[in-house]
């Protein structure tokens, strides 16, 4: 009976071993470079564009303004530039503020910035971080319980969020399971079934939280094509710039519609957070194989350092010489099954370095299945 082999013993921790950081290698400095080098490079061509587009259309305005300005002044002589200034200032302060500009219309003299639907609304926007800047606060205790109402309500959304993004996601991938059960009954290889899979997770989704609230905002707000769609992308990125909002417009009055609005922006933002962690779970293992396959030393290698004998079918051995260093190993590896060396008459010794039976190395065969080929005994172990 061979003895067990024994564990080597436990090293003590080195400094800076791992001790304290998370599971899983770093990102390298020169990766974490040019990944810095690549963002800066996308802002600043964003940048460029940008620029590109709106500022022609800002001087434009400004030079409209300008005109109107001077239009006024001529019709009006009794007033002067000066008043003229501070009167557009204070109007601007005010619709900064919030007032509305339209004092003349009794039908919406009613209308707040600040009425239980709009401030409902405005709630979601901080403890989802839209933050779209339409409406903010302008009073001291305002901007003071903002602060503590954040702090609080930004982690419990994130914990919302997550679990809503994983009941929606878990109800998505069980209706395209019975998808998927129909597309094998067909025949379907299963590599194009796992892609279409994907495809209809996407395209329910877009549809979904996309699309259909794409037409609502045309027909309630009035809005073009690409003005809802501008406002639903802007939306559930979380960018949220407060050119268009949802609810904004004083001629729409019902005080559910913006805490609709919320509850859509949840599900939107919970079905774009299960994608993510789709797309995150996949690619962690894909890392994993990638470590996996890395990590592992290859038969090659083995048989460069230590020889080999061959053990044909027949009963025929012959010794077979080392492998090349960077030959690729052939398929189908697994640890020989073969007889004990006594019972072939092959001394174990005859390799020069072999590691002794109780050494615990176990190499791979790199024998095909095919008949004639040769069973690969490395080592003559007690294998069974």
């Amino acid at each position: 009976m061979t003895a067990a082999p024994q564990e080597p013993p436990a090293q003590p921790p080195q400094a800076g071993s791992g001790i304290g950081r998370a599971p899983g290698r770093a990102m390298r400095s020169t990766t974490l470079l040019a990944l810095l080098a690549l963002v800066l490079l996308y802002l600043v061509s964003g940048a460029l564009v940008f620029q590109a587009l709106e500022q022609p259309h800002e001087q434009q305005a400004q030079r409209e303004l300008g005109e109107v300005r001077e239009k006024f002044l001529r019709a009006h002589p009794c007033v002067s530039d000066q008043d003229l200034g501070l009167f557009i200032k204070e109007v601007a302060d005010a619709l900064g503020e919030g007032a509305n500009p339209d004092t003349n219309s009794t039908s919406n003299s009613n209308h707040s910035a600040w009425d239980l639907g709009s401030a409902f609304f405005f709630s979601g926007t901080i403890i989802t971080t839209i933050g779209y800047g339409n409406a903010a606060l302008r009073t001291d205790a305002g901007r003071l319980f903002c602060i503590f109402y954040a702090l609080v309500g930004i982690p419990l959304f994130g914990i919302l969020l997550a679990g809503v993004g994983d009941r929606l996601g878990s109800s998505l991938r069980r209706g395209i399971g019975h998808i998927e059960a129909v597309f094998l009954k067909w025949h379907v290889p299963p590599e194009l079934v796992r892609i279409l899979s994907a495809v209809l997770f996407l395209l329910i989704g877009c549809l979904l939280f996309v699309l259909t609230p794409t037409f609502i905002f045309c027909y309630v707000e009035g809005w073009s094509k690409l003005e809802a769609i501008y406002f639903v992308v802007v939306t559930l990125t979380t960018v949220g710039f407060g050119d268009y909002v949802a609810g904004a417009s004083p001629n729409q009055n019902s005080a559910a519609y913006q805490p609709l609005v919320w509850f859509w922006i949840l599900l939107g933002l919970a079905y774009f957070a299960s994608v993510l962690t789709t797309i995150g779970n996949w690619l962690r293992v894909v890392s994993r194989r990638t470590r996996a396959e890395v990590g592992a030393p290859p038969a090659a290698a083995l048989r460069l350092r230590f020889g080999a004998a061959v053990l044909y079918p027949s009963g025929r051995l012959t010794s077979l010489p080392p492998f090349q260093m960077g030959s690729p190993p052939r398929q189908g590896l697994r640890e020989p099954q073969c007889a004990p060396a006594e019972n072939k008459g092959i001394n174990s010794n005859r390799f020069a370095g072999a590691p002794s039976p109780h050494s615990g190395i176990r190499l791979p065969d790199l024998a095909s299945k095919d008949e004639g080929s040769p069973v690969t005994c490395a080592f003559q172990r007690s294998c069974k």
